[in-house]
């Protein structure tokens, strides 16, 4: 997760990743920019069936996913 923290940060430092539950559904995130950095640092391949506000929302729904896409 703290992996996932800095990467975020890098990208904009202005979002409470933290707190924040609604990233996708209140337009905050750009999430093909996200998509594409997540898979080069943690080796996954993110489906377009994936690219769904429950797994990107919040930070913690994005570390959920990678953990999945990790295990298989």
């Amino acid at each position: 997760m703290k992996k996932l923290m800095e990467i975020l940060m890098e990208l904009d430092d202005s979002i409470d990743w933290e707190n924040e539950t609604a990233l996708i559904d209140e337009r905050i995130l750009d999430s093909f920019g996200v998509i594409s950095e997540l898979e080069e640092q943690f080796d996954i391949e993110i489906e377009a069936s994936e690219i769904i506000p429950q797994n990107l929302n919040s930070a913690d729904a994005m570390w959920k996913m990678i953990q999945r896409l990790q295990e298989n």
